[in-house]
Formats: structure tokens, sequence, C-alpha cells
């Protein structure tokens, strides 16, 4: 169990002049705060604290950031206000720890939402100082090694979200050795059989691998004092969860596997790095292709070294790396070896590589408002892997890997990539769709009138080109949709001798905008000619109810009363609703809604046959709202063998269970066989199985069927 003393001695290993006082002081202020709690465990609550914040002096941290791992539950998990922290600590610990909070203020429907939302405020209290996401990674990092203690399916939920965003956020910021022990442990919940496997495989050859890895060591350092080479060597077995990932991307199995084991020389400079790495390929042999210069081209996350992998002793492939002193220390704490970090600089970085990942971070908290898609994104740009490209002029651009021409036109800049039409890599004109590979040189061709394509999207795979066609694409539907929307109300308000210029000029469209919850009247335009509102419930606002013709009264209120009242639909109220003839979705279907032009929003089944036919950008997420009673018409196409009363007995089944035929088509077969088609009505997805499985035990029905179309 780490102590308070623990902490002390290890940040005292790297800063002597540490506040010692404050972090006592931290200590006793969390153990006031987290008196009588207890973990589910059973032990005291005071020991997460402790060992996140013991986590922050294993990644060289400041004392606000050590501190910050004793208070960083306060605010949530107890009486402590932010301003009391303040008090005690001051506004720069106060600002970390509030950073670091879990809970929201803002009340959300559903805990993927929540996960969502409280994930965009950490990212965006990060871009106020970077050390937020540290503390949440070291608090992540120590709720991993207690997992054991959640039930199954929390042990599942939180092992995967870890494993699709801590993991790489971790890799992101140069911290390896946290992102490999993420991903072990979340790789032992989520895979425990494979987990199992690997390690047990592992383990079985642990004494032997151990034996080998010295002789590698002792023959390599050999090697170098031969040359007068002054280098530190040490070996290691690869994490289990990165020989699982390789296996199942390359099939392989576990004993195919080459380079589990990887040794790493650390040497003084830049030029023994080069130097050794001569001198391991004069003397074992290196295979082709399996090279990679990350000094000269270092990573996203400042991470350099030079990787080969060669045949060593017995035939044996294995991995080297080699680098220097600096780098090592960059490759195990990442961002928080980082001058500007160590001087106490909060972010501000303009031309840091390691921050312009940071900085997109940022721009996407603005401009992507849907949080599906900046999870979308932000995956994405999370586990890339690198290509390096050169521009024309010779400068380097990292892409992730499977980026395109297009991906490059856009890393330039937007209008590059709005106007791209072609391109050529290494002198040769390629399409849109080729996929760039480290030292192509890439050059792009432009005409000032082109326009995005929204076919980009299926291949595209960096964040920003993304992004930027997406937002193109919103923009120019909206331009579109004001002017249908534009057109529709004029047409709607002529047929009652009203004018749409007069209400622009009366300042009338401007209220009625506000009464629909719209900031301009551009939107309302907008909501009409997409259908989210008809010309009809915008025209009831502008007459008075008492002149509304008796004709204009119905259609108005018919659009709030039938089946479409069943339907929930996410952030929109007051839609017009209408049921796909196509797939007639019954309530318990999954079920999408899509916009359509003028007509409101037409609901399908999830697995629609039209749906891969449809805009991405116009489906909205709806759900069932079932307070009212209603009915749904469903077709049931019924095979059997032909006999006296099958019918009768289809019929009765039908009655029983409270659903109302409709219709009924019947034709029997030279071979003794029958079909029957019954139109019926029912409420639910529940009584619709019900009927299904009570037919299916009537002698000789052979099949029973839902069929989907028109009705």
């Amino acid at each position: 169990m780490i102590r308070i003393n623990d902490i002390v001695d290890e940040i005292l290993k790297y800063n002597p002049q540490a506040d010692v006082e404050m972090l006592q002081k931290a200590y006793v202020f969390s153990a006031q705060a987290h008196k009588g709690q207890t973990r589910l465990s059973g032990e005291p609550y005071l020991i997460h604290p402790l060992e996140v914040a013991y986590t922050l002096t294993r990644m060289n941290l400041d004392v606000p950031s050590v501190v910050s791992g004793l208070l960083h539950d306060t605010l949530e998990d107890s009486y402590v206000s932010k301003e009391e922290i303040e008090k005690y600590f001051g506004k720069e610990i106060a600002e970390l720890v509030d950073g670091v909070t879990k809970i929201g203020k803002i009340p959300l429907k559903t805990s993927e939402e929540s996960r969502v939302e409280n994930f965009r405020k950490m990212l965006l209290a990060m871009s106020k100082d970077i050390r937020v996401i540290l503390v949440k990674l070291a608090d992540r990092y120590h709720n991993m090694q207690t997992l054991n203690f959640l039930s199954s399916e929390k042990q599942i939920e939180i092992s995967k979200e870890t494993i699709e965003i801590y993991a790489p956020l971790a890799h992101r910021l140069g911290i390896e050795w946290m992102k490999e022990e993420l991903e072990d442990t979340a790789f032992k919940y989520l895979k425990p059989a494979e987990y199992r496997m690997i390690a047990d495989k592992i383990a079985q050859k642990k004494k032997e691998r151990d034996e080998y890895i010295g002789e590698v060591i002792g023959i390599l350092k050999k090697r170098f004092d031969q040359f007068h080479l002054n280098a530190e060597v040490s070996g290691r077995a690869k994490g289990l969860y990165s020989i699982y990932r390789k296996m199942t991307q390359e099939a392989l199995n576990i004993d195919d596997i080459y380079d589990i084991i990887a040794f790493r020389v650390v040497v003084n400079n830049i030029r023994e790095c080069y130097e050794a790495l001569g001198i391991v390929h004069a003397f074992f042999k290196p295979i082709p292709g399996k090279f990679s210069d990350y000094i000269a081209l270092p990573k996203a996350n400042m991470y350099q070294s030079l990787h080969t992998k060669i045949i060593g002793p017995y035939g044996e492939k294995i991995e080297v790396q080699i680098r220097t002193h600096e780098m090592h220390k960059i490759a195990e704490e990442g961002i928080a070896a980082h001058w500007k970090y160590k001087e106490g600089k909060v972010f501000d970085a303009k031309e840091d590589k390691i921050f312009a990942w940071l900085r997109r971070v940022i721009e996407w908290q603005h401009e992507l408002k849907d949080n599906k898609e900046f999870m979308e994104i932000f995956k994405i740009d999370l586990f890339s892997d690198e290509v390096y490209v050169f521009t024309p002029k010779g400068d380097v651009r990292d892409l992730p890997k499977g980026a395109t021409p297009i991906d490059f036109a856009y890393a330039i800049h937007s209008e590059l990539g709005h106007r791209c039409v072609g391109a050529k890599v290494n002198g040769k004109l390629v399409p849109l769709r080729y996929v760039l590979k480290s030292g192509d040189s890439v050059e792009i061709q432009t005409n000032p009138t082109h326009k995005p394509s929204k076919d980009w999207l299926n291949f595209v795979v960096t964040s920003k080109a993304k992004t930027k066609i997406r937002q193109w694409i919103k923009t120019e539907q909206r331009e579109q949709s004001i002017e249908l929307g534009k057109t529709l109300l004029e047409k709607e308000l002529t047929k009652h001798d009203k004018s749409l210029a007069k209400l622009l000029k009366s300042g009338e469209l401007q209220t009625i905008s506000k009464e629909f919850s719209f900031e301009t009247v551009e939107d309302l335009f907008a909501s009409v000619g997409y259908g989210l509102y008809t010309p009809l419930q915008v025209l009831g606002k502008v007459i008075p109810e008492g002149e509304k013709p008796s004709k204009l009264k119905t259609l108005i209120s018919s659009f709030k009363k039938g089946r479409d009242s069943a339907i929930k639909v996410q952030g929109i109220d007051g839609l017009v609703v209408r049921f796909a003839k196509c797939c007639n979705p019954i309530p318990g279907d999954k079920i999408f809604g899509f916009i359509t032009r003028g007509r409101g929003l037409t609901i399908h089944v999830a697995d629609c046959t039209n749906v891969h036919a449809y805009d991405e950008q116009r489906k909205v997420e709806v759900s069932w709202q079932l307070n009212k009673d209603f009915t749904y018409p469903v077709r049931l196409k019924i095979v059997g063998n032909d006999r006296k009363g099958l019918l009768s007995d289809i019929s009765s089944i039908m009655a029983s269970n409270k659903a109302n035929i409709i219709s009924a088509q019947a034709m029997t077969y030279p071979d003794r066989s029958a079909a029957g088609m019954y139109e019926i009505e029912i409420g639910h997805m529940s009584q619709l199985q019900k009927i299904i499985k009570a037919i299916q035990k009537i002698k000789g029905v052979r099949s029973v069927e839902r069929v989907r179309g028109t009705i």
C-alpha cells in the first residue's frame, strides 16, 4: 500500500526543491474529505488518491499535479467545493482538480451521452492546462488495477473505453509504459481466453526467454565495447495485447510471431545512434523492409528512435530500438518531459509538433456539436499510425496510415482540399483514392470553381478532411434548404392573401422564429426546407386563431394526432412524422428517421433495404414513445399443408391475441400445400411475436414470415 512518505520520497528524487509541506497538507485534506468512505474492495477510499498521486510521480510531474492527484475526487465524492480548494491550495490546483472532476453539471439523458460529454469536458479542460489529462490518465490507471471488484458488465464497459480511448491517448502523449499496461489490463477483461492463452505461453518460456535476453545483451555489449561505444542495453518481452493484435492483424499463431522480444540500446548522442545501428547490422543480418528511422522523422508524440528487426542468435527474429538518453526520457515520460511543461507553463504551443494534435482537439470542441461524430473523429485520430510524405518543396508531412491525396490537401489548407481535382504522386497522376506511402512526393492540382464531393467521405481518413468536408456539405445543404423553405412558405402564404416580403419587413417572422426556438428567420426557412416544420405550421402562427379557415385548422391539428405522436425525435419537437411504406415499422423495431425535404420525417426500420440510398447527413436519431394505444399494419405470409380448418385456426389465434384482420388472401397448390397473406393491425412487436409463435404451433403450419413493403 502506498503511503504519503513514498510519494514524498519519489518526488524528491527528481525535484529536490519540491514543496513537501503542500503535499502533506493535501494528504491531510484528502483524508478528511474521504473519511469513512470505502471502495468496492472494502479498502479505505484514501488508497485511491494516494495511488493516483504516486503514479504521477512515476511520470516525474510537478507538485501541483501530484497534489491534484491527491485531491482529484474531493469535488465529486465529498462535501468539498472548488472555492474551498482554491482557498487552501490556490487557483492553479483548484482549476486542475476541477478539470479532472468526472461528473458534469448538465443532466444528460443516457449513460453513453454522459461519457462522451464528460470526455469532451476533460479535453476542453486540457486546453487550459495539459496536466489535467495526465491526472485523468493516472486516475484511470489505478481504476483498471482494481477492476476485479466490479460486475462483469462494468468490467467490459470500462475496459472497452480504456482500450478505445485512454490507452491510445497515453500513446498520443508519449507515455508508452502506461499505454501498454492499460492495454494489457483491458485485454484481460475483454478477451479473457485469449489473454490466458498468451500469458500462459509467455510464462512457460520465461526461463528460456530470460536466458536468451541475457545472452543477446552480452553479445551486443561486447560488440559495442569493441568499437569503444558506451551503450546501455536492456531487453524485455512485448506486451500481451501487442502480441494479440499482431496475431489477429497478420493471422499468425503465437509461435509464428518473431519479435516478441525487444532490445533497447541507449547511447549519448544522435551520431552514436547511427554508429550503434551500423554495428548491429554488421554482426546480425537485418530483415529487409523492417527498418524505421524515427529520429529523422519523429512520431507525432515526439517519440524518436531507430527501429530495426534482425536475425539474432539461433535464428531468432528480434527487434532492436536505438535512442539517446534524452530520447529515452521522452519515450518514458512523453509530454511530461517537454521543456515548456517543466517550466510550469500551461498549454501554449505555436509550433511544437506534440501540441499540434492537442490544438486540433480543441478546434473540434467548437466545430463538432454532435457527440457521435466527435467520438468518431477523435478515435480516428487516436489510432492512426503515421506515413511520411513530401510537399513539392520538400517539406515533410506526417499523415495517418491509409491517407489519400485528399487528406494531404486538407492537411496543407482547407481551401486546397475543397478545390482539389487531381494529384500527382512522384510525378505521376494517381486517383484521388490512392493510398499514400512513406516517401511519396505529392503535388495537388486544383480548380477554383471545384467543390468537395460527398463521395470523398468514403475514403478520406484524417479527422481534418472528414470534418471540413462534412462542414461544407452541411453549409451547402443549409443554403439550399433556406431557399426551398422560402419558396414553400411564399407559396402557402399567397394562398391565404399573405406576403412573405411584408412579414419580413414588419419583423413578424422574427417573432415567429423565436416561437419555434430559432435564433434567426434563416433558421426557420431552413427548418421548413428540411421538413422539420411544414409551411402550414408556420402559417398557423401568422393567422390569429379566430381568423383561421376551418380547413387550415383541420390540417394543422392533424399534424398533432395519430401514430406520429408515438415517435420521439432527438432534440426536435413538433415534427411531421410519416412511416415508411417500404418497411412498415412497428413498436419494438429498431428505427431511424430520415428528413425528407418539405415532407417532414420518414421513419424506417434500421435494417431497411433502402437505408444505403439515404444521405447520412439527414438521418436523425428517433425512438418509440408509447403513451397511447395506436395500431400498425403488418403483413404475415403463412405457408403450410392444406387441410380443413387451417384458416379458421389461424384466424382464431389472431382474434385471441386481439389483432384485427384487415384482409386475407389464400391459395392452394397441387402438392396439397397452401399459402396465405394476412394483413393485420397490431400495437407492438411483443404482440406480433406472440402471434407468430402461436401460429407456428398450429398443426400443418410450415413457416410464418413477416413481409415488409407497401400495405
